[in-house]
């Protein structure tokens, strides 16, 4: 069956999968809880991208199946062993600053530009289209393939968790969701929150504003790319509002202040990035945070601002919070701040995304985070671990991926380690692979996200090749 030319089977399908690509894409597929409902749990747009693909599924003669409206299968191929291909529908908020509409799938200079184009519905349509390849050449195999579709991989895995309570698990599988050549290793990854639970006693210092509320990000893995804050200013606006300029200035970012109901209100305008590097980005909420630590506020806000410049500027490595790791598998622990927020009534609330090596424990860095924050009067709330994954070099699937992708590209198979979390690691033996191809840059939930389709077509051709080669 060397033979057979994968190419040459998804460029006679090409124009087809572009047009499906797009359509998936046009699908608005965020997590909506506040519009829930019994038959659409995380909201009706992740529904319709679910909705979607066990639509396109049935059309095309696979066995599918609807898993509590938060996950799905499509499967075809007989025997007892199952190759699972874990995919995901739903995406992350797009954000501000695109050149074009997000969710209109346009194409410009050989690329699909729209919120999950790399992440990951564009590669699940180049892995759903490998399927049908190999279904629609009737080549013998001796396992079940079986694609599984999420709808909560950006956020809280209910989808996978749900899915696993009341299907098969696959022998072994395959995550399109992130790098080429193979992601044999994925750090463990926790997000948490830390509450602010005092502040010091009021003193009779000066103050010049107070903070009424700040805000800023919304996703625990995205590097929040705009803050907002509002004070009230006690001497004249004029001051706070030339630092501000300064601020601006020195750090060479966007932002601008105006004076609404008597509030000051200082917007601010930072780079967005995926969670796993928050120096890819420009975290606004932590650069905001800085600024306004600089000012004399009151005791409340001074806490919680002093707290975020101390232990959170310039270090996405946990070091001044006393939790820095690292190994030679995964590399460094990172930090992100996806989340904060402030309210004069409340206080404040921090959002973490800590991602750390295959060899750490969590346990003794919660410990050691646990100490530093209760002298530092927060506390630590929805604490929640995914462990991390890694598969031995000379497990089957890594040996068979590797041939596989070696004969496709004709370039050697190294095996990566990563601090993103794909659908892999709910498979013993499951590893990432792919889409995106060594050099081409990572725009995973950045604005003007893009696939080019050109490495959707040639991603099939290797992901049609691999199903066959695992599951003849």
């Amino acid at each position: 069956m060397n033979v057979l030319d994968w190419q040459k089977e998804v460029n006679n399908r090409k124009d087809a999968l572009i047009e499906d690509t797009q359509k998936l894409l046009r699908i608005k597929s965020l997590l909506d809880e506040e519009n829930a409902a019994d038959d659409t749990p995380l909201g009706e747009g992740v529904k319709e991208a679910l909705d979607f693909m066990l639509e396109l599924g049935e059309k095309d003669g696979f066995t599918v199946k609807n898993v509590g409206s938060l996950a799905g299968h499509l499967e075809f191929g007989e025997g007892e062993e199952i190759v699972g291909v874990l995919c995901h529908v739903d995406v992350v908020p797009e954000g501000d600053g695109w050149t074009s509409d997000p969710f209109g799938a346009e194409i410009r200079d050989g690329k699909i530009f729209a919120r999950g184009a790399i992440d990951d519905k564009g590669p699940t349509m180049a892995a759903y289209y490998a399927m049908k390849i190999v279904k629609e050449l009737e080549l013998p195999l001796s396992k079940r393939v079986r694609m599984i579709i999420g709808t909560d991989e950006e956020s809280d895995w209910r989808c996978v968790e749900h899915y696993f309570k009341h299907e098969e698990m696959p022998a072994m599988g395959f995550a399109p969701d992130a790098d080429f050549p193979i992601i044999y290793a994925e750090k463990g990854i926790s997000d948490f929150d830390l509450v602010q639970i005092g502040h010091t006693e009021e003193t009779d210092r000066e103050v010049l504003a107070e903070v009424v509320h700040f805000q800023s990000g919304r996703r625990y893995n995205m590097v929040p790319d705009f803050a907002k804050a509002s004070l009230v200013v006690h001497l004249e606006h004029t001051e706070v509002v030339q630092r501000y300029i300064d601020f601006l200035k020195k750090t060479e970012l966007e932002g601008k202040y105006y004076i609404d109901n008597g509030e000051l209100i200082l917007e601010l305008q930072g780079v967005s990035a995926h969670g796993m590097e928050p120096d890819n980005g420009k975290n606004a909420g932590i650069l905001m945070a800085s600024f306004l630590a600089s000012l004399q506020l009151d005791e409340k806000a001074c806490h919680y601002f002093q707290f975020v410049s101390r232990y959170l500027c310039d270090d996405s490595r946990g070091r001044k919070l006393g939790i820095a790791c690292a190994d030679e598998i995964t590399g460094d622990l990172t930090v992100n701040v996806g989340k904060l927020s402030y309210t004069k009534e409340n206080g404040g609330r921090l959002g973490f995304n800590v991602r750390y090596p295959v060899t750490n424990n969590m346990d003794d860095t919660k410990n050691r985070l646990q100490s530093l924050i209760e002298d530092e009067h927060f506390r630590l709330e929805n604490f929640t671990d995914s462990k991390p994954h890694h598969v031995e070099e000379d497990d089957f699937l890594i040996q068979t991926l590797k041939n596989v992708y070696e004969q496709q590209t004709g370039e050697k198979a190294e095996l990566l380690a990563i601090g993103g979390g794909t659908y892999a690691r709910s498979l013993k033996s499951g590893v990432a692979f792919g889409p995106l191809f060594p050099g081409r840059e990572d725009v995973a939930h950045q604005k003007d996200e893009y696939v080019f389709i050109e490495d959707l077509i040639k991603a099939a051709a290797i992901y049609a090749q691999a199903i066959y080669e695992l599951a003849k």
